[in-house]
């Protein structure tokens, strides 16, 4: 199966000074133009303390010049290789577009005021699972997480306030390389990636970015 990708590509010169303002861009063409069901789902990859990697898709909550937020349970199986090994890749797979951004960096738990206010935008019934779901764990039957949830749903009905669970909050992944890939004819495809300067810190506060352009 073989398709032909788009004859115009993406030049240095049309490259924003920030990967989070080139990141930007692009998000708010996959959002509004890029037929996409959900254009922040992203591929979270990371490994264990003895390198074994997993992969797992998140939706990405939020991002800004101090990196990308997602929100799981501190128990899952995600949060335990970044307590290992903080080092993560974001992958963004925005196909209808020919177009795919790579992030790498480490990634660290976000404070909880910080997770504590994003809870309380969640519906209802997210908060509820939120405190239902053993993540990454057994479960002994779909039966046994439906009464869990249910039980839940007793005890804090619908407009209740539900109390932000202590073992589920945010990571924020401090981007080191933000890589774009936009796909063209011939398998001759543009990889623009930036790369942050300096040895500590992220890109904005560490001397800036330098961008690369990888063969395809």
């Amino acid at each position: 199966m073989r398709q032909q990708y788009r004859a115009e590509g993406l030049g240095e010169t049309e490259l924003a000074a920030t990967p989070v303002e080139q990141f930007a861009r692009w998000f708010q063409q996959a959002a509004t133009d890029g037929g996409l069901f959900e254009p922040n789902a992203m591929v979270v990859s990371t490994a264990d303390a003895e390198g074994r990697p997993s992969s797992r898709t998140v939706l990405l909550k939020h991002f800004d010049e101090r990196g990308f937020v997602f929100y799981t349970n501190y128990g899952s199986r995600k949060a335990r290789d970044l307590a290992a090994n903080p080092y993560v890749s974001l992958l963004f797979p925005w196909h209808p577009m020919a177009r795919q951004v790579i992030v790498t960096g480490t990634a660290a738990r976000t404070g909880r005021d910080e997770t504590a206010a994003y809870f309380r935008t969640r519906p209802h019934g997210s908060q509820l699972g939120a405190w239902a779901s053993t993540q990454s764990a057994v479960v002994g039957s779909r039966a046994a997480l439906d009464a869990a949830y249910a039980e839940l749903a007793a005890r804090y009905p619908e407009g209740e306030q539900v109390p932000v669970p202590p073992h589920w909050g945010g990571f924020r992944v401090v981007p080191r390389t933000v890589e774009f890939w936009q796909g063209r004819e011939n398998r001759l495809h543009d990889r623009l990636r930036y790369v942050a300067a300096g040895d500590g810190g992220d890109g904005g506060d560490g001397g800036g970015w330098r961008v690369e352009r990888l063969g395809p």
